[in-house]
């Protein structure tokens, strides 16, 4: 990436691979620092980058010290990853998680807008007392991801807002804060009760931070999931890998207190949120809520079952290597006759994913939209 300051950034997404055809980095976040640059926006104050997908904007703008504000465990890898790449001095970034409390006072506010309107208000609610009426707040993304309710949620929370033009399919927004604004309060964490039939964790309560999915309801996907769960009684560890709420891992605890469960996501809004759910419930027994990537750090032959919802998105990206990473890391993580059960949209064809890395698969329930599968490491 060229920077608009003369320098040119080799930046990579994590884990980095390369066959990877996708950026680092994209139109929007040129946008951004080509208006950072030709504006003279002083940088010497705090200046906070929240939602930077792959550490492209604050490793751009290492040496004015930014605070980076991310939901992703992948994001600040990268993070690290291209800040070490491009000589930046140990600690020139200040790395928080979107359960962090933010800084106290907030001079200049990027805001990479994410695809989660749930998550960009819950984060400019929860900046908004840090934000003066001297702050520039500049947001940036796609043509695509900027709607009116993304406008109208920044001039609601912050001040009056207003947009750029257009460049290469990516926009500005600029909005002008306004201390006096009367905020609403923060709807998030959000929670709701579990529809009955759906065995042990029916009834029980689910708690979603803002930006994990399908925050307000289960979605059905889950559902048809929970009515197919295998039974883990004889399972000492298993894994609700890319947990999301939790509600896949609780259903294990409470059908059986005997297990250890082991709540694993990239988000830590979601990690959040499976913690939040698995207490709200009172389930007796262990579980260990982690943050990362995949199942790396699981030692190998160390799990019983793998139950896994895999993302066929990154970002707007539609791709598969989340799915067999994640795959593959179950394979590692499972002991001899250990399970992955996975649930999927029909068309994405898992089941032949699994017969390549296992050697099997079964079909283990159907409907017009899911397939339940179940692969054994032999």
């Amino acid at each position: 990436m060229t920077t608009p300051w003369g320098g040119d950034l080799a930046l990579t997404r994590f884990p980095e691979d390369p066959r990877d055809r996708l950026r680092a980095w994209d139109a929007s976040d040129e946008y951004l620092l080509r208006h950072l640059a030709a504006e003279g926006v002083p940088l010497s104050g705090t200046v906070v980058v929240v939602g930077d997908r792959w550490g492209a904007l604050v490793t751009a703008l290492a040496r004015h010290a930014p605070t980076q504000i991310t939901d992703s465990f992948l994001t600040q890898e990268a993070t690290r990853a291209n800040l070490a790449r491009t000589g930046a001095e140990p600690g020139a970034v200040r790395l928080l998680t979107t359960q962090d409390p933010p800084p106290e006072r907030i001079d200049v506010l990027l805001v990479r807008v994410p695809k989660s309107l749930a998550l960009l208000e819950d984060q400019l609610l929860r900046l908004a007392p840090a934000v003066h009426a001297g702050t520039v707040v500049v947001g940036t993304g796609m043509v695509k991801e900027i709607h009116t309710s993304t406008l109208r949620l920044f001039e609601r929370i912050l001040g009056p807002t207003r947009t750029s033009l257009a460049e290469r399919k990516a926009r500005l927004v600029f909005c002008a804060p306004d201390p006096a604004l009367a905020r609403p309060g923060n709807p998030w964490p959000y929670s709701y009760a579990v529809p009955e039939g759906l065995g042990a964790v029916s009834g029980s309560t689910v708690v979603n931070h803002a930006g994990v999915f399908c925050a307000d309801r289960l979605d059905v996907g889950t559902r048809f999931f929970l009515q197919h769960l295998p039974d883990t009684r004889g399972a000492r560890r298993v894994v609700d890998l890319g947990c999301g709420n939790g509600v896949v891992g609780t259903a294990v605890a409470l059908a059986d207190p005997a297990a250890e469960v082991l709540f694993v996501d990239e988000s830590f809004q979601a990690v959040a949120s499976a913690e939040a759910t698995y207490k709200a419930n009172g389930v007796p027994g262990h579980a260990e809520f982690r943050v990362g990537d995949g199942l790396a750090g699981v030692a190998s032959g160390s799990v019983d079952i793998v139950l896994n919802n895999p993302p066929f998105h990154s970002h707007q990206a539609t791709t598969d290597a989340t799915a067999w990473r994640m795959f593959t890391g179950a394979r590692r993580a499972l002991r001899p006759g250990g399970e992955l059960w996975v649930i999927g949209n029909r068309h994405l064809g898992y089941h032949v994913k699994l017969r390549r890395l296992f050697g099997n698969g079964e079909l283990v329930a159907s409907d017009p939209k899911f397939v339940v599968l179940r692969a054994v490491k032999r």
